[in-house]
């Protein structure tokens, strides 16, 4: 079993649809679906049952589903260690979540910069399934994020609270009021994050009620269905919105917290100046 043959079979077994996993994995239909009857084939197994709805596992596949998902973590650990070993010591490797273009951010980058030119800055910008960034996995030393997520094992340092707004379509009923509460959304469609993604942050961007509606993984493909599909959800409110798009206040929604967070054993000696510069840029 290969690992790019792993990914592909979660992939389709997250999704339950061969279309949209193969443009999830930026690939055509057929060589995925070639792929998953090779991967059956080796194993003897009939792992997915095929219909003209969709993709169920069979027992076999959700054993697999588990199995390739430790696989892929433990290679994906493999990487970041072998990549720990040989950075060099003047780089810093940061983990972003979701829109780039916060302004606490770009004042973070442009002071940091000023007071550490010798030192490598590389990014690396997480999907909304992931908000620690990669850290657990060892992808970076220190991810911006928002909470609320599972903080076992981490050090987190508030950076900025921002109120939250329900997302609409700008010709949506509700879009003309003023504000929301949560009750106005109930039994609206509302975008959801895949399964596997850190329980406490789902029910915070899902305002702690069970939901249904399209998996979405990107701040794009979140406003791209409520533009499509007239689904809601909520987002931090400060950022624009897309033309044909409102938000509208949540007022009983507690506040986004924006943080910085990093692992609670690393003594990687970049990492507090970078929390004194982070605390001050995004105060601003």
């Amino acid at each position: 079993m290969e690992l790019r043959t792993l990914r592909y079979f979660v992939a389709v077994a997250e999704e339950l649809h061969f279309g949209r996993a193969a443009a999830r994995l930026h690939i055509s239909q057929p060589p995925l679906s070639r792929a998953i009857k090779q991967l059956e084939t080796g194993l003897g197994a009939t792992l997915l049952n095929r219909s003209a709805t969709g993709v169920t596992l069979t027992p076999a596949g959700a054993v697999l589903l588990d199995e390739a998902r430790n696989l892929l973590d433990q290679a994906d650990r493999a990487r970041a260690r072998v990549a720990a070993a040989a950075r060099r010591p003047a780089a810093l490797t940061i983990g972003l979540l979701g829109d780039g273009t916060d302004l606490g951010a770009r004042r973070l980058a442009d002071a940091y910069r000023e007071r550490y030119p010798g030192i490598e800055v590389r990014v690396r910008e997480a999907d909304l399934t992931d908000p620690t960034c990669g850290l657990r996995a060892g992808l970076v030393d220190i991810a911006l994020t928002r909470a609320p997520f599972d903080e076992t094992g981490l050090r987190v340092h508030e950076l900025r609270a921002d109120p939250v707004g329900a997302v609409l379509r700008a010709d949506d009923p509700l879009a003309g009021r003023t504000h929301l509460r949560l009750a106005d959304l109930a039994g609206r469609r509302w975008f959801q994050f895949p399964d596997g993604t850190d329980p406490l942050w789902w029910a915070y961007w899902n305002g702690d009620e069970p939901r249904e509606g399209p998996v979405v993984r990107a701040v794009q493909e979140c406003r791209q269905a409520v533009l499509w599909n007239g689904t809601v959800g909520m987002s931090p409110l400060g950022h624009d919105m897309p033309e044909g798009l409102t938000a509208l206040p949540l007022t009983d929604m507690a506040p986004s917290r924006v943080v910085a967070v990093w692992n609670a054993d690393d003594t990687n000696p970049l990492i507090p100046p970078f929390v004194q510069i982070a605390a001050a840029a995004y105060l601003g």
